[in-house]
């Protein structure tokens, strides 16, 4: 809503000046509207910059600004406008004056499901800048900006400019190949935590900190199973928090200072655990050290004893959301290919069981009728993910496919080849993109059936 504030809007321009302005505005836009085009991104950037000057200049009428805003919220609202079309502007464009403008302001696209730039070669680059800089300058934000655009401002802000400066630098360098070279190595650390904040904050975006601290406790579990649920909650309740902190500050430094200190935790606390946490933290960059981390693969299922399940009385206590979220972490430690998806699915599901049977007359009686459900839909299902992800994780693509494709024509061998190869491009689909540590979560979400639910107590044992 603070873009359609006349003072903050003049005192940025003013602050930074036409050209900085502008960049910020393609940047910032272009995250705004992740699925919008360049033509219109464009068409949006020329008002708002058009506006900035005119109405912001010494001596101009105190109406400019609200004038001028009024007349782009009445042109967003057009059937033939220009700017990045967008679900919430037709309930925006029912209101009127101020009310309009901010929501038309408060609007933004929810996230690419995968980052769409691909860097061209040097070489590549270095033609397309010759050719045209303005141009080449406005395409790179825009691209860079929609694909990375959860990741906070000033970290965008900061890699954007420092790869335009190393473009302009090395291509009229008399020697473009070892320029590029040098200017890659010392921005990699930046490059890395673009990156790793576009994913911490992708993740923020979809699941809020209650669920973030939640999806962060069971990727702990899994890649370190030895390890405790009081030893390991401190650590996702450090990472919901950092995001919640960083994601949304324009602080420059918060992502990179908060992520830096929340490694050393991580490192600190698991580096004696587990030697592939020592392996990752005995790097002499700790942003490296954190991608290491956050990329490592589940361990192997460990030998442990039967998982204590909470009662019925315990799970409508005072603390029944920390006992189901710790039964959900001894299933993930015991079955640790379980994709973040499914796991958030019943993070969801064992909220509203516990808000449904919990406020009856008899809970009791109703978390028993539920777990007859449970154990026909849920534990098989369970068992097909760990499964599925598990080979993916074991075998190389063409094995994982070829041995995917024998389990199917078994199970089910009256299917024809047709269906058997859409089940098969079905079930490939979800593993190369959800199986990942780094899996889309709005995406890997859609691919999940809405139907698991928790175990409730006195379920049997899934790895039984």
């Amino acid at each position: 809503g603070k873009a359609y504030v006349r003072e903050k809007v003049c005192q940025e321009y003013r602050t930074l000046g036409k050209e900085n302005f502008r960049t910020l505005t393609i940047i910032d836009n272009s995250r705004k509207y992740s699925n919008g085009t360049f033509e219109e991104i464009s068409h949006l950037v020329r008002e708002i910059v058009s506006l900035a000057e005119t109405c912001c200049a010494h001596g101009a009428e105190p109406s400019c600004y609200d004038d001028g805003s009024t007349a782009l919220s009445i042109k967003s609202c057009q059937p033939d406008s220009p700017f990045p079309a967008h679900p919430g502007t037709a309930e925006c464009c029912v209101q009127t004056g101020l009310e309009r403008k901010l929501c038309l302001a408060a609007l933004r696209h929810p996230p690419q499901p995968l980052p769409r730039y691909l860097q061209p070669s040097d070489r590549e680059l270095c033609q397309a800048f010759r050719q045209d800089p303005r141009e080449f300058a406005d395409r790179f934000l825009y691209e860079y900006s929609s694909s990375y655009s959860q990741a906070p401002l000033p970290v965008l802000v900061g890699s954007t400019r420092t790869f335009l400066s190393m473009v302009s630098t090395c291509c009229i360098s008399s020697a473009p190949t070892p320029c590029f070279l040098k200017e890659k190595m010392e921005r990699k650390a930046l490059s890395l935590l673009t990156l790793t904040s576009h994913r911490i904050c992708s993740r923020f975006s979809a699941y809020g900190k209650d669920k973030v601290s939640f999806s962060y406790l069971m990727s702990l579990a899994q890649k370190v199973p030895s390890a405790s649920f009081e030893e390991l909650l401190p650590l996702a309740e450090d990472a919901a928090e950092l995001s919640a902190q960083c994601c949304d500050s324009l602080a420059e430094d918060c992502m990179q200072k908060k992520l830096l200190e929340h490694t050393a935790k991580v490192c600190t606390a698991l580096s004696g655990r587990d030697g592939r946490f020592a392996d990752c933290c005995s790097g002499k960059n700790p942003m490296e050290n954190h991608f290491c981390i956050l990329a490592m693969l589940p361990a192997p299922p460990p030998q442990l004893p039967e998982a204590y399940e909470p009662t019925n009385k315990e799970l409508c206590g005072k603390e029944g959301a920390l006992h189901a979220s710790r039964f959900l972490f001894e299933m993930a430690r015991r079955q640790p290919c379980l994709p973040d998806a499914v796991l958030a699915k019943l993070y969801d599901s064992s909220g509203k069981l516990r808000a449904g049977c919990c406020s009856t007359k008899d809970p009791s009686a109703c978390l028993d009728y539920k777990r007859k459900r449970i154990e026909a839909e849920l534990f098989p299902f369970l068992e097909k993910a760990h499964q599925l992800c598990g080979l993916y994780h074991r075998l190389p693509f063409p094995e994982f496919k070829k041995r995917l494709r024998e389990i199917l024509a078994q199970a089910e061998p009256e299917a024809g080849p047709k269906h058997l190869e859409q089940l098969l491009e079905q079930r490939v689909s979800f593993a190369s993109t959800c199986c990942l540590p780094d899996a889309p979560p709005l995406l890997c979400a859609s691919k999940v059936p809405p139907h698991p639910s928790p175990p409730a107590p006195a379920g049997p044992d899934p790895l039984r």
